[in-house]
């Protein structure tokens, strides 16, 4: 413990705390450029795959809602032809 007393009295105070912060800085710029990056990384590619998937079922979803207006439609033409049918006979 002595020798940081002496250090401060040889250096002075603000000079070790300078060099404290730089230490501090060095080590959170090492940690997030060794370890978080390449995760960080990581998780974008798995996103961009994310989001092509969605991308690809809003795709089948949109046609899938197409083609079911289509059978919709069918559907309500061919009844409206059978009433039709019905009301001529009738008549």
């Amino acid at each position: 413990m002595d020798y940081i007393v002496d250090i401060v009295n040889d250096y002075g105070f603000a000079i070790l705390l300078s060099l404290g912060m730089g230490y501090f800085i060095y080590y959170v710029w090492r940690y997030v450029t060794e370890k978080l990056e390449p995760i960080i990384e990581k998780q974008h590619i798995t996103l961009i795959k994310l989001i092509d998937q969605v991308r690809m079922l809003d795709q089948d979803q949109i046609r899938m809602k197409q083609k079911l207006e289509t059978v919709l439609e069918f559907k309500e033409k061919r009844l409206e032809e059978l009433t039709n049918e019905e009301d001529n006979s009738t008549s």
